[in-house]
């Protein structure tokens, strides 16, 4: 159901929106009557993802373009203004983990987590940055996540991502806020996404990742979404450079041990968590 956000009209590029926060997000858009364009490597997936959104009654089309590229982004966001109009959003919601112990983490898997989080965020910003500074308004969504926060066993190049992908958010809001481009960040915490399920134990979800959360379960990406909305909304006009975490109220709390868990390496590989 719509919200009325007054986002109808507009048109918004998210990338990582085949599955997850990235397609709850489109399609939430696309109920409230904008346009979407969705990057994503699995483009079967997106074209699904396009496919429910025209069911909708909205337009939206499928961009194919490597976020880590410069150029092929250009190319990309060329191609979604000729389509769709000119841009009014985006939301940075792609994003890889591939976990692994510090010690044995693989150059290549650094290069990839890095590549994608950090870098694809700054070049996706940056392409529709450039429009939006030019035409005096716009708003950008980027995904952070608790782990922008503090470290997690095992995720040190993903740590390292989403902190980044803070500290971004922050410069960018300062260097365009006076040209009307808002940039905020959102931090959510697990949530129940095809990245989190594939690869980690049931067992680990429902006994460790829920048990350290607050609320006590996982986020649903609807939920996510609607934060989403809210900041590319006019009722997140003076909101700026913010970091909200979505968490179920992981930050506010021990964030590596919760309730006599161990979230060591060593307990992470003996779950499981590293089988891939």
């Amino acid at each position: 159901m719509a919200a009325n956000l007054g986002l109808a009209g507009r048109t918004v590029l998210i990338t990582g929106g085949a599955s997850g926060i990235g397609r709850e997000c489109a399609l939430a858009l696309a109920r409230e009557g904008a346009a979407v364009a969705i990057a994503d490597a699995n483009e079967q997936g997106a074209t699904e993802t396009v496919c429910e959104i025209a069911a909708l009654g909205a337009r939206a089309v499928v961009a194919s373009f490597d976020v880590r590229s410069p150029t092929a982004t250009e190319t990309a966001v060329e191609a979604i203004e000729r389509d769709l109009g000119p841009l009014d959003g985006l939301i940075t919601a792609a994003g890889i983990s591939r976990p692994a112990p510090a010690t044995e983490l693989a150059a290549e898997n650094w290069e990839a987590v890095i590549g994608v989080n950090l870098s694809g965020t700054f070049y996706s910003c940056q392409t529709a940055g450039r429009r939006m500074v030019a035409r005096g308004r716009g708003a950008i969504v980027t995904i952070g996540s608790v782990s922008s926060l503090g470290g997690q066993s095992g995720r040190a190049h993903y740590c390292a991502s989403k902190a980044g992908v803070v500290g971004l958010t922050r410069d960018l809001a300062v260097e365009w806020g006076s040209h009307g481009v808002r940039v905020n960040c959102i931090g959510p915490s697990a949530t129940d996404t095809p990245m989190i399920r594939r690869g980690i134990p049931e067992s680990f979800v429902s006994g460790v990742m829920e048990d350290r959360t607050p609320l006590g379960r996982l986020a649903q990406p609807s939920e996510v979404a609607s934060v989403c909305l809210f900041l590319l909304s006019d009722l997140a006009s003076y909101v700026n450079g913010a970091l909200i975490m979505a968490d179920g109220g992981v930050s506010a709390g021990f964030f590596t041990r919760g309730h006599g868990r161990d979230f060591s390496s060593k307990a992470l590989l003996a779950q499981g968590v590293y089988s891939e």
